[in-house]
């Protein structure tokens, strides 16, 4: 569950300090939500005098700050203005850049530029340039490809050697091989004085590839290890209890059997038994709930949870990779591992397109041979029987596809992170869904339509000065009321806060801690007690897309970490019947495996650390834009808007996506049925195959246009 903005109201600080002084500190600000929250966090730390500079990166929810002073002063710095926040390990997280993307750009617009100007120069050849002139342009136009053919080509090239080395076949083979001959038959044909250069087939051959190359990285581009992110929340280094006293020591140091002490504010470092009387801790990374979790002497305690109260001492059980934390991101990896390996549309093609086409073209080179022993011939129809068959419109087909589903899906905001998303959503017949901060929106509704005016000044008083999150929802709620004086203020952690307003004794807080027991928030003035009723209240279009997608056939489920009551209720507010609560990471990953072993298809919908283990593992995965970054990661599509009314539309779009790809594919076999023929029986020139193979490219991508209809 995520907190409220806190550009709007103040929000419970969760930490995780490094005591290691660094020149620079980069914390993890997950409640940051909007431009107000830039302006607060930037302009807080610039007052520091210990900050030079600090920047925010609102889409990372990343704070880069320049100072000398540990990072634990930051974190207490950002939590005085209402922030959670936490170190980042930056040594654990992947490149943000895109180097391979701007290498094939660059490989694909050099190939442009090319095929621009000896285009140019075959068109005073085409129009009738002879002898010296036609040869001059030959030369500079080999001037031009061969270069260009050798630096652009590149990609196709190594991905064809590292095949060939496996002695494997893929897509990537049959199109070096039609580069290569282009370009070393025209030269051959040039040098030794011959009226035909096909230069250009060469480059537009390339050129047209790499859109298709460049269109599918972008769609991969965007993916990221969740499993880094939750190894990123690990903490490095513990207090442990010698005979002098308490000592910072590295996790990698301890051993079951040590003594920690864990600060208030700070990550519990390790899996442990709780020696002290008792503590309270916040565990949504294994509950997904927010709420404190009061815990006795004895209880156990697990690495990522977060201590909201007093300092307490826990005897250490598990360390490292012995840990939860540890064991559930070794779940996440391996689900993602296991998810990789879908195949998609082009890699099943290309396991059998790629050896046909090399058996044609040695059928051709073999046939016209026997027939002319011609060498020239046999080998300049071969060729073009490689240019007319080279997968342009197959290599398209899908990237094409996907790149404008992508585009029409951001429109109605949908980020889509990875390469197959669109084509498992397309399969996907069960939809499962966390409760908390996937279909609740932050906070809660209060029932307060029979408290007398002064009731609510006292509650808002109360609630403003109190840490507990229902508490601060409440004041949230509670924002147009104006609070009463308020004296003689003192908070019980995890139970509630007392005081007095006009010397009468007021409180607020858990019931049983008022000596009522009932449920929820309770409200005491003097002697009188009144019960304060809340429920969470469902994010909007929560109802139309769960509506639109039961018409649409598509089985719906909750599970959560909450309880049986809570999550009934949100089941019941939201139309759906099935639901499963009090569910662990673990539990979470375990229900979806079982509905896989039941034939069915499911996508997991959540938000929190609890669901990332999930999210890796189903069939497919969506995440709310306010989700945690292990789960945004996990993920493979992110919902940028509030509103959940268009999922609809995500799955009618991926639906359309996998019918156009296949039309696709269509086109491109239709085309080479017709073209191969013409070829083989030696009617098509290298050039004419190349023209011809671009226009069954441009089919194809206006075809990929029509995707945004299914909307």
């Amino acid at each position: 569950m995520t907190a409220a903005c806190p550009a709007c109201a103040a929000v419970p600080a969760a930490v995780n300090p490094s005591p290691a002084p660094t020149a620079s500190v980069q914390l993890s600000v997950p409640s940051m939500r909007c431009a107000a929250c830039i302006a607060a966090i930037e302009d807080h730390l610039a007052g520091l005098p210990s900050v030079r500079a600090a920047r925010v990166n609102l889409s990372g929810k990343r704070v880069q700050i320049e100072t000398d002073r540990p990072a634990e002063e930051m974190v207490q710095a950002l939590t005085a203005i209402g922030y959670e926040a936490f170190p980042f390990d930056t040594a654990v997280m992947a490149d943000q850049t895109d180097p391979a993307g701007r290498d094939l750009l660059m490989r694909l617009g050099v190939a442009g530029f090319a095929m621009m100007n000896v285009m140019l120069l075959s068109v005073a050849v085409w129009s009738g340039a002879e002898g010296a002139t036609r040869h001059l342009f030959h030369l500079i136009s080999a001037t031009i490809a061969l270069p260009t053919v050798l630096y652009s080509a590149q990609p196709f090239f190594r991905s064809a050697r590292s095949a060939l080395s496996a002695r494997r076949l893929n897509m990537d083979v049959p199109i070096s091989l039609a580069i290569v001959l282009a370009g070393g038959m025209s030269l051959f044909e040039v040098l030794s004085g011959g009226e035909h250069a096909y230069f250009d087939a060469a480059l537009s051959l390339t050129f047209f590839l790499l859109i298709g190359r460049y269109l599918d990285h972008r769609t991969r581009a965007a993916a990221r290890s969740a499993a880094k992110d939750l190894a990123a929340l690990e903490v490095h280094t513990a207090e442990r209890k010698t005979p002098q006293g308490y000592a910072t020591t590295r996790i990698d140091d301890l051993k079951p059997g040590d003594t920690v002490l864990v600060p208030t504010g700070v990550r519990v470092p390790v899996d442990g038994c709780l020696l002290s009387a008792e503590a309270d801790s916040d565990r949504s990374l294994l509950t997904g709930e927010s709420d404190p979790v009061h815990h006795m002497k004895g209880a156990e305690l697990n690495a990522g949870e977060i201590n909201l109260g007093a300092p307490f001492e826990l005897i250490t059980n598990a360390v490292g990779p012995d840990t939860r934390l540890r064991q559930i991101a070794g779940m996440v990896e391996a689900a993602e591992t296991a998810r990789n390996r879908y195949t998609s549309l082009a890699d099943r093609a290309a396991r059998i397109y790629a050896p046909a086409v090399h058996l044609l073209g040695l059928a051709t080179f073999i046939g016209w041979m026997v027939a002319t022993q011609d060498v020239r011939l046999a080998l300049n129809i071969a060729i073009s029987v490689l240019i007319i068959t080279c997968p342009c419109a197959l290599g398209l087909a899908v990237p094409a596809v996907s790149t404008a589903a992508i585009s029409k899906l951001y429109s109605l905001g949908f980020l889509v992170k990875s390469g197959t998303a669109l084509e498992r959503l397309a399969e996907v017949n069960t939809i499962i869904f966390d409760k908390t901060g996937t279909l609740t929106a932050p906070g809660f509704a209060f029932d307060l339509k029979d408290f007398r005016p002064r009731e609510l000044q006292i509650a808002k008083a109360l609630s403003q000065v109190s840490a507990h999150p229902v508490s601060k929802a409440l004041c949230l709620y509670l924002t147009a009321v104006e609070p009463a004086e308020l004296e003689a203020v003192r908070e019980t952690k995890s139970q509630g806060v007392s005081g007095k307003v006009d010397g009468i004794s007021v409180a607020l807080g858990r019931p049983a801690w008022l000596g009522q027991e009932s449920d929820g928030l309770g409200l005491q003035i003097g002697s009188n007690y009144r019960a304060l009723s809340y429920h969470e209240t469902l994010r909007p279009g929560v109802r139309q897309m769960t509506d639109w997608l039961g018409n649409l056939g598509h089985r719906l489920e909750i599970i959560s970490g909450d309880t049986a009551q809570k999550t009934a209720h949100v089941a019941a507010a939201a139309g759906i019947a099935e639901f499963q609560a009090q569910m662990t990471p673990e539990g979470k990953s375990a229900h979806i495996a079982q509905r896989a072993a039941q034939g069915q298809s499911v996508c997991m919908m959540g938000d929190g650390l609890n669901d990332t283990v999930a999210l890796a593992g189903a069939h497919a995965s969506i995440a709310p834009g306010t989700a945690l970054d292990a789960a945004r990661n996990a993920a493979d599509v992110l919902v940028i808007g509030k509103t959940l009314k268009n999922v609809p539309k995500l799955f009618g779009i991926a639906t359309n996506t996998v019918r156009l790809s296949r039309q696709n594919f269509a086109i491109a076999l239709g085309y080479n049925a017709v073209a191969i023929p013409v070829a083989v029986m030696g009617y098509a020139t290298p050039l004419a195959a190349a023209l011809a193979m671009s226009i069954s490219s441009i089919t194809v991508i206006l075809n990929a246009v029509r995707v945004g209809r299914a909307a």
